[in-house]
């Protein structure tokens, strides 16, 4: 079964092609530069990389625009290159997951050149329309602030066309058959080239009901299951990791009661609550996202994470907990995006204080899920907020002190490499990294081995040790016997505390730190006593007490 799941104890790794590693000197990323750093992210850990998209598109969204579904952007390389990648990929023990987007296509793709020339085409009904612009079409828009319309006018097709996302991105017709029917069919072409699974790109709206006469769209929930079916009959394995930012109540329609829809979420609502958490120095509201979102089935698991390709959404948190955000991680306009969200990376959101990176990195690697990490991460990236809405958070891979970070040998990089202050690519770089033992990549790479030999946080049942400090966060795991508990202190201040592990049998027990040699004995009542530093954590494994003193003999 653990084989099956492999998804329950992986390590993500999102990377963007065209942003990681140029090998020909055009200034855009490569899978043949991508190939030259899998060892790289082999021996950081990783056991899945995810893709963003890379098939051809005219990238007015950094190509969730796609024009042609069956293949690769030139500038990035061919199918033969992709191929080779998976090879590559396969090789070194790890699996590739892809963007998958089809909610949408770009309005250059020949899907929707045809059904706007031609009314009888079959690739008119591929697509949503209305004689007429809806009274609605200012409500529902995604990016506020940018998108002023779900109702373009196509004069071509003398019609308005539907588009959740941009003007540019027309929605499919999910709820036409032969549409899903193509998409089965896209997903069939990329398993068959070696991809694991796919990260498919709003799923509400993939499934939502769409038209102009809707007044509250209804979701078509089975489509996920037909989704995950397919995938099953096609290789056993597969999965959909789903971006879903829905509310708790609504996380098992997405699961299946039985784990027969989708196979894992982005827990958006556990992030949003985390950020408000290292914000205030609160763990509650953290608890009870966790806690609101624990059911799910055996088999489904949710996607841990800190940052990603977007805006770090707060839409779900109450406008004071948002404001609570803004005020410490985003105050300044230019820093927020959308009315709702920030557009910075996470090492400047956080002043770049070590401390408060490896605590929110070692708490988001023990969080009930699978940790999702995203390239630059792991040695601490910084933005370019003069690149406008999201691409100031989307710079090249900065791997050297060569010109250019060593991304490219082009003097014209696709975006602008972060070249100034504290963040530059002089100062924070892979290669500068690795020689340092105590550097942020080198800790990074020990506390994802330390994750992976923890299985118990993705596959066990997790519950909460009460501390009487809302400061620190105590989560207990327990699996097939076994147990550890994981400590955070989200606060700039030490903090003392104390607590009892809850069974009569472990009132004996020692805490044996997985991190450290910094280990924990119970006192003669049975309770545990630790002093955290400012943002101090602990990872702890509950063993017998006699368990350090047959360590130490075997030692000897």
């Amino acid at each position: 079964m653990i084989n099956d799941l492999w998804y329950k104890n992986a390590v993500i790794y999102c990377l963007s092609v065209a942003t990681y590693m140029d090998a020909n000197g055009d200034g855009v990323g490569d899978f043949t530069g991508l190939m030259r750093r899998l060892d790289y992210l082999q021996g950081m850990g990783v056991t899945a990389i995810w893709l963003m998209p890379f098939q051809p598109s005219p990238c007015k969204d950094d190509g969730y625009d796609v024009a042609d579904y069956y293949g690769v952007d030139p500038r990035y390389g061919t199918l033969g290159d992709f191929v080779e990648f998976a090879e590559g990929c396969k090789q070194r023990g790890m699996r590739v997951l892809i963007d998958l987007v089809v909610n949408h296509t770009s309005n250059e793709h020949p899907w929707f050149q045809e059904a706007c020339r031609d009314p009888q085409s079959k690739y008119r009904n591929w697509y949503v329309w209305s004689n007429k612009k809806p009274k609605n079409a200012a409500s529902g828009v995604v990016f506020p602030g940018v998108q002023k319309s779900t109702w373009n006018y196509e004069k071509t097709a003398k019609a308005y066309y539907f588009h959740r996302f941009y003007d540019f991105q027309p929605d499919l017709n999910t709820a036409n058959p032969e549409v899903q029917a193509e998409i089965l069919k896209i997903m069939g072409f990329w398993l068959q080239l070696g991809v694991s699974g796919f990260r498919m790109d709003a799923v509400p709206f993939v499934i939502a009901q769409k038209g102009a006469g809707l007044k509250k769209p209804g979701e078509q929930y089975d489509m996920l299951r037909t989704f995950s079916e397919f995938l099953t009959w096609r290789k056993g394995d597969a999965i959909i990791l789903a971006e879903a930012n829905v509310l708790p109540d609504t996380d098992l329609k997405y699961f299946g009661d039985s784990g027969e829809r989708l196979q894992m979420m982005f827990n958006f609502a556990v992030n949003q609550h985390l950020f408000f958490a290292l914000a205030s120095s609160d763990s509650r509201p953290l608890v009870n996202a966790m806690q609101t979102t624990k059911p799910r089935p055996a088999t489904a698991q949710w996607g841990q994470f800190l940052r990603n390709n977007d805006e770090l959404d707060l839409g779900r948190l109450s406008d004071k907990q948002r404001e609570t955000v803004f005020a410490a991680f985003g105050p300044d306009k230019d820093m927020q995006l959308y009315q709702r969200g920030i557009r910075r990376r996470l090492p400047p959101m956080l002043q770049g204080d070590r401390r408060r990176l490896e605590l929110a990195y070692s708490l988001m690697m023990t969080l009930p899920g699978t940790p999702v990490i995203r390239y630059g991460d792991e040695i601490g990236m910084g933005d370019d907020l003069r690149l406008q809405e999201r691409n100031g958070a989307r710079t090249p891979m900065q791997w050297s002190t060569e010109p250019n970070a060593g991304f490219t040998a082009s003097d014209k990089p696709i975006l602008p490499v972060i070249s100034e202050g504290p963040y530059g690519f002089q100062h924070v770089n892979v290669a500068a990294q690795r020689r340092e033992p105590n550097s942020l990549l080198n800790w990074m790479e020990r506390i994802i081995r330390m994750r992976k030999e923890v299985p118990e946080i993705g596959w066990g049942d997790f519950s909460f040790i009460p501390t009487k400090t809302p400061q620190v966060l105590a989560m207990r795991y327990v699996w097939r016997n076994n147990s550890v508990l994981c400590m955070h202190n989200l606060s700039g201040e030490p903090q003392e505390v104390q607590f009892s592990l809850r069974a009569e049998d472990e009132k004996k027990c020692t805490l044996v730190n997985l991190l450290s040699e910094d280990h924990s004995y119970p006192e003669k009542n049975g309770k545990h006593s630790i002093l955290f530093e400012p943002y101090g954590y602990r990872w702890f494994r509950i063993c017998g007490l006699d368990y350090l003193l047959k360590r130490s003999e075997t030692q000897n």
